[in-house]
């Protein structure tokens, strides 16, 4: 399994801006197949601040997700709404709580 995660940042102003493109995706990735978890969450004490969680089946399945047209639109959308760069890391399953 491959895990990404994703720290996003809005800034000041436009919170309500980059959570709508952020959940506007969501359906679309739903149908994707071998995109296990997409989970998108909201910092406690910075609303502006989003974290993603994103679980693939494999580099095939996350290759496809990355190239899908509506990922590419949702990064057109947010860039002009980032307070800074995204910081987005890869991690390699190796546990979890089924």
């Amino acid at each position: 399994m491959i895990v990404l995660v994703a720290i996003l940042e809005a800034r000041e102003g436009r919170e309500s801006d980059m959570e709508s493109a952020l959940m506007g995706v969501i359906p679309d990735v739903e149908s994707e197949e071998g995109t296990l978890a997409y989970v998108l969450h909201r910092a406690q004490n910075k609303p502006g601040k989003f974290f993603v969680y994103e679980r693939y089946r494999d580099d095939a399945a996350l290759a496809q997700h990355s190239s899908a047209p509506y990922i590419k639109e949702l990064f057109e959308k947010v860039t002009p709404l980032l307070a800074g760069a995204p910081t987005i890391e890869m991690y390699d399953e190796i546990g979890a709580k089924k």
